[in-house]
């Protein structure tokens, strides 16, 4: 038994047996999707840990009292932005308590008095509201600089002495404070540009527009601007400009639309001041296709203008600098990054061909060859023979000569450096790709599995989590996510992670139903929430789908390991290990998946033998 003084956030739903009363089924979706997409990631984000779930209840332990109350506050905020549109009386909304005390601790849960007053308190706290202790506010004091109002001293159920109870006051977001301090900085967001074409295909291009110009305006030092992976959570929703605005912290809002037809594009912008409601900037633009970089020149000169920014020689000189300025090239590249993240070999060898093509029509082009550099690489963990390590090399290489400050070549090149067992190169390549880019996926997602290959599991789940974040359509990081908690004995936020991945492999597949990775991560999120039936039917899919992906087969084996079904899960492992690159086979080493068979001796002596076959292999070349 171990006892320690922990911060302890309590919350619950606000009338939760009426909801379930008017609708049942509505209410548990809504509650699961504000868990999944906003409740446990903050917990996670604030170095929180998830104690336990009790039906519309959360109890989640903070090291940091701070952090504690930082979490509580960006969640409630949050949530009153998502219940905007929502009717008052079908609306989830959360009370939290927090308190610091001290805590016994056994077999992961938590108990004590410490446990019991956050309960108490959360049931003080009004409606999207919190409520602390006073310990909590004395610790905390102006240190996020919210406010705290005091409500009276509480003699509280349980609780020997009277307690003296503090509201938060939730300010604005940090953003949104300091366009007071700073009145030389514009606060903006650029809105996902709706695709008009008509085609869900086509949404890639849209989303690179955006991406564009989020990138253009960041390089201006007098501008903030809202980051892609906050903006793209709204992507397809119906949102009020103002309340948006004020969520973000930011006063200037654009949103626009791109269509597609033949040769020629429209697209469509305007700027918004937020506070008094002025569209300050509308424009139109129809043109050919290979205008779009100037479209986008003009969009980003014209937003400088209007918010009376002065450029700089330097971000005057860096807005210029187009990746490439060949439009097919830049057409080719925008697929090419959509269906390079998804994991699955198929998808992965389209999209390489996808960037080959953008090669092909620009020879300078950096950002392609460090696409291709990832899908090889990516390749290669499952069919080392099909491409050759040097290759890998050679692209990254290219990419960085072509341009050493592009945040894509340097994510690529700590990749390529990793395979290759160079390790310490590697590190630094993806320090400095997160050092111009922190918000690359690319960089995060890499530097997550370079971390997760050494055992280094407390350092993958940092990144991994932060490339959750960055793409809410990623059902790939919340598995290994899945697989890194296991291994910390954090079961709760295994289980968190298994229902996020599930929930967003369950959406990609919809989308994509004939691609196998969502089916197979998909059955692996199903064994570790236990349920055996859904599984079994989800790994069915996924070799149906694609009877010869090696990763479906790795997969599906470890599948059949957390269920338990040693026989099955060796006898798949013994077809695919002859096939499997070194890299991998690492990998086997330090997936918890396969804990349920790695004493097996058989397991052993299979993976003993594929090691040396591989090493021999890529020592003599052959």
């Amino acid at each position: 038994m171990e006892r320690r003084l922990s911060a302890i956030l309590a919350a619950d739903v606000v009338g939760y047996s009426r909801l379930m009363g008017i609708d049942e089924s509505g209410t548990l979706q809504a509650l699961n999707r504000h868990r999944c997409e906003l409740v446990d990631i903050r917990i996670s984000d604030y170095k929180g840990r998830i104690v336990k779930l009790t039906g519309d209840g959360i109890l989640a332990e903070f090291q940091s009292v701070v952090n504690a109350v930082a979490c509580a506050a960006e969640i409630q905020r949050s949530m009153s932005a998502r219940n905007e549109s929502v009717p008052k009386d079908e609306r989830v909304e959360f009370r939290i308590g927090i308190n610091l005390g001290d805590v016994v601790v056994e077999n992961g849960d938590i108990f004590g008095d410490g446990v019991n007053l956050a309960a108490r308190l959360e049931r003080i706290a009004a409606p999207g509201g919190i409520a602390v202790s006073a310990s909590v506010r004395d610790q905390v004091g102006s240190r996020l600089n919210l406010g705290f109002e005091f409500i009276g001293e509480h003699t509280l159920k349980n609780i020997r002495q009277p307690v003296q109870v503090y509201t938060v006051a939730l300010a604005p977001p940090p953003s949104a404070r300091l366009v007071a301090q700073n009145r030389n900085t514009c606060f903006i967001a650029v809105l996902p540009f709706t695709n008009m074409s008509g085609d869900a295909d086509q949404d890639y291009f849209s989303d690179g527009i955006t991406e564009d110009i989020i990138t253009d305006l960041s390089k201006i030092s007098s501008l903030h601007v809202v980051p892609r992976n906050t903006i793209f959570t709204y992507k397809g929703t119906s949102v009020k400009v103002k309340p948006l605005a004020q969520e973000l912290g930011v006063r200037y809002v654009l949103e626009g639309s791109v269509r597609i037809f033949g040769k020629r594009v429209r697209i469509s912008g305007q700027l918004i001041d937020t506070a008094n409601g002025d569209h300050l900037w509308a424009e139109r633009y129809d043109r050919d296709l290979t205008d779009i970089f100037a479209i986008q020149d003009e969009i980003t000169h014209a937003i400088v203008g209007q918010l009376k920014v002065r450029l700089l020689p330097e971000e005057k000189k860096a807005i210029a600098n187009e990746p490439t300025a060949n439009v097919e090239a830049y057409t080719y590249y925008l697929r090419g990054r959509q269906l390079s993240h998804t994991w699955t070999k198929s998808y992965l060898e389209l999209a390489r061909r996808m960037f080959c093509k953008a090669v092909e029509l620009d020879p300078d082009y950096a950002r392609a060859y460090a696409g291709i550099a990832d899908c090889d690489a990516a390749i290669r963990d499952w069919a080392p023979d099909d491409v050759p390590l040097r290759r890998i090399l050679d692209m990254s290489a290219r990419a960085l000569e072509l341009d050493p400050d592009l945040p894509e070549a340097q994510a690529s090149r700590g990749l390529a450096l990793h395979q290759s067992g160079d390790d310490e190169r590697a590190a630094a390549a993806f320090e400095r790709a997160l050092a111009l880019d922190p918000n690359l996926y690319e960089a995060n997602f890499h530097y997550a599995r370079f971390f997760f290959m050494r055992g280094d599991f407390a350092e993958s789940v940092q990144y991994f989590t932060r490339a959750a974040e960055i793409r809410p359509d990623d059902y790939v990081s919340p598995i290994h996510l899945m697989a890194a908690y296991r291994s910390l004995g954090r079961e709760v936020d295994t289980v968190n992670w298994a229902r996020l991945g599930l929930q967003r492999a369950e959406r990609a597949l919809n989308l994509n139903p004939e691609n196998s990775g969502p089916a197979h991560r998909g059955a692996l999120a199903l064994a570790h929430l236990g349920d055996v039936t859904s599984a079994r039917q989800w790994a069915a899919r996924a070799i149906a789908i694609d009877p010869d992906d090696i990763v479906a087969q790795y997969n599906l084996a470890c599948v059949h390991s957390v269920l338990g079904d040693v026989d099955q899960a060796i006898d798949l492992l013994g077809r695919l290990l002859p096939y499997s690159s070194v890299y991998h086979i690492k990998w086997f080493n330090n997936d918890s998946d396969l804990d349920n068979i790695r004493h097996d001796p058989r397991f052993q002596k299979m993976l003993a033998a594929a090691m040396t076959h591989r090493e021999q292999m890529e020592r003599t070349g052959s």
